[in-house]
């Protein structure tokens, strides 16, 4: 209760001026704006689930579940250069929208679809004892069960099991040697998992024919040289924000406490709002009315030719669809990919590893065959700046994975006397977003009109410097650990605010300076390679979050300690990193921005950051 309270403050105070500013806009901006803020309702909400529900209702071990989470990640950034090119060249966006918003819901929905949890049993001496689970998230509770009655236990530092409070009649050792006992997940249904993963794929296909398209067409509803552009940008991503804000607070609150079903229940709720606000283009989408978004924005760019016949009974606009049905098969074997091994890689890196070599190779071919020497040093500033924002994005995405992790492990839970789920601090970072987001506008607005602005170069350095000071502020706090082993929140809080504040200055220049520093003839390559590269730190921060896996037994770690410091060894070596990382380049940027030639410079007001997410500035430019 203590923290709605604390987000109806922070809404109430945030979205007042919002809302009084949007009716100086166009009438379409609000059905974007509610239908957006609903989609990422859905995405934010099953987010903060996932890993949990991977590591407690399927048992994956750590490992698994960070790649897989990576996996999912990757994909979902990837997938929209599809859908925006179907987009542009055949369905038009509204009608890509409107396609991905049901395959969203459909994949929320069957999120739900979770059947029995997993279950995972002690082999000792030719017997087998059930370890038994309650509660979810950072409430789960496993004991073991022997002979009828059941107890804690844990794991000193050579992996021995301690079973605590075990009588001297007991069928089992109080104390169990690391060599003379085994756990098994049983239970675990392959057809539930399959579902799993289904669901996983409708989701990632949803994403890929909505997100770039419902960002496109904002900028529609507006005349080339409309100053109210850039504020209607603005407004549309405080939507965005507001929706993985609820998110994170009710979605999390109903998966950990109610059940699985219900927090993803409750996402799928949420698009399914968002996909009827849209497709009525109204907010009072029950009632019948005139349209509120006019029928030429995001219309297809040849009606005739996608009615026409294709196949069959078939036209184009369904043969699409189809064809989209089909994609859903292959990314349901391509969200596994994390699990095919091809030597020391597995196929969905070796995947995008070949997409990266490509793009790199293509650029070099152009900078050194096509370029003037002004053309080809912006490119290279452009290649540098994509290198520092995998960097960036891959620690700054731990934030669904391990870090949401040590938050249900290792983090004292409690604000003033009340407590919160897990997945709950996952609002963190969109609600600081919600509060600094206006002050962070201003001082560039500020900085700009005194052509102070920071350039782009020092930007992205003092986004990795804070991402870095961000993971050191979880490092110290470890100091502060009570005697089970669990960090005040105060120090997950202040990570997630320096978090916020590097993304704040990277995030609203990153894709528009692609635009500015790229050749017209390259410029869609080059915003091609960014959404690439985007999907390769998620792959990155996947394998970064596996690096603090620890032992678990039933979801539950067996040593609190050692996870501890398993996580304060790998926060505190990344964010070492990010630091140095961003001094040096801060340094450099002084030279790097005489390579932009005049277009690295920031001196113009940019649009505001989306929580959680390098896709979110496709303002265009």
């Amino acid at each position: 209760m203590f923290i709605i309270v604390v987000g109806l403050i922070i809404t109430l105070a945030t979205a007042l001026p919002v809302f009084l500013e949007m009716r100086k806009h166009p009438r379409g901006l609000h059905i974007l704006f509610f239908a957006e803020m609903w989609e990422r309702f859905s995405f934010y909400g099953m987010r903060g689930l996932l890993i949990f529900y991977l590591t407690q209702h399927f048992l994956f071990d750590d490992a698994f579940s960070n790649a897989q989470y990576g996996a999912y990640a990757s994909l979902v950034y990837l997938l929209p250069l599809v859908g925006g090119y179907l987009a542009d060249k055949y369905l038009g966006n509204r009608k890509a929208i409107a396609f991905g918003a049901l395959l969203l819901v459909a994949g929320h929905f069957t999120m739900g679809i979770e059947g029995e949890s997993a279950r995972e049993e002690l082999i000792y001496d030719g017997e087998r004892y059930e370890f038994v689970a309650e509660g979810r998230g950072s409430t789960l509770n496993v004991q073991l069960s022997v002979d009828d009655g059941l107890y804690a236990f844990s794991a000193n530092p050579d992996g021995d099991l301690i079973i605590e409070g075990l009588p001297d009649s007991a069928s089992l050792p109080a104390t169990i040697p690391a060599e003379q006992f085994e756990t098994e997940v049983v239970g675990r249904n392959q057809l539930f998992v399959n579902i799993f993963y289904l669901a996983l794929a409708l989701i990632i296909m949803g994403v890929g024919f909505l997100k770039a398209n419902i960002s496109s067409i904002v900028g529609q509803l507006y005349e080339e040289n409309d100053p109210r552009r850039d504020g209607g940008f603005t407004l549309y991503y405080y939507g965005i924000n507001l929706g993985a804000f609820w998110a994170a607070i009710l979605c999390g609150y109903l998966g950990e406490t109610v059940g699985w079903w219900a927090g993803f229940g409750l996402a799928g709720v949420g698009m399914a709002f968002g996909w009827l606000v849209f497709i009525r283009r109204r907010l009072m989408f029950f009632t019948p009315g005139e349209a509120q978004l006019p029928d030429h924005v995001g219309a297809p760019p040849d009606e005739a030719r996608l009615k026409a016949p294709l196949v069959g009974p078939l036209n184009l606009e369904w043969s699409i669809y189809a064809l989209g049905l089909v994609g859903v098969v292959a990314v349901w074997f391509m969200v596994q990919a994390h699990s095919v091994s091809i030597g020391e890689f597995d196929l969905l890196g070796l995947i995008l590893i070949a997409g990266g070599v490509a793009f790199l190779g293509y650029m070099v071919f152009f900078i050194f065959t096509k370029c003037t020497a002004v053309e080809a040093q912006r490119l290279v500033l452009a290649l540098i700046l994509i290198a520092v924002s995998v960097v960036f994005w891959s620690l700054f995405e731990q934030a669904g994975s391990s870090m949401n992790l040590f938050a249900s492990r290792n983090t004292d839970l409690t604000i003033f006397g009340f407590s919160i789920t897990a997945s709950q601090t996952q609002s963190f970072n969109a609600g600081f977003i919600l509060i600094f987001a206006p002050v962070f506008a201003a001082l560039w607005a500020f900085l700009a009109k005194l052509r102070n602005n920071p350039n782009t170069p020092l930007k992205f350095a003092l986004a990795l410097i804070q991402v870095g000071l961000g993971f050191m502020v979880l490092v110290w706090g470890i100091n502060f650990a009570d005697d089970s082993y669990r960090v005040p929140i105060v120090f997950l809080a202040g990570a997630y605010l320096l978090h916020t504040t590097g993304e704040l200055c990277l995030s609203p220049v990153g894709l528009s300076s692609m635009t500015k520093l790229s050749p017209a003839a390259v410029v869609s390559f080059v915003m091609a390679g960014w959404f690439l590269s985007s999907a390769f730190a998620q792959y990155v921060a996947g394998w970064i979050a596996g690096l603090t896996a620890t032992d678990t037994v039933a979801g539950q770690v067996l040593d609190p300690s050692a996870a501890l410091q398993g996580y304060g060894s790998v926060f505190g070596q990344i964010g070492m990193i990010a630091i140095v990382m961003g001094l040096i380049l801060g340094v450099l940027s002084f030279w790097l921005k005489g390579l932009g030639h005049g277009r690295a410079e920031d001196n113009d007001a940019l649009p505001v950051a989306e929580a959680g997410g390098p896709e979110q500035d496709v303002h265009p430019r």
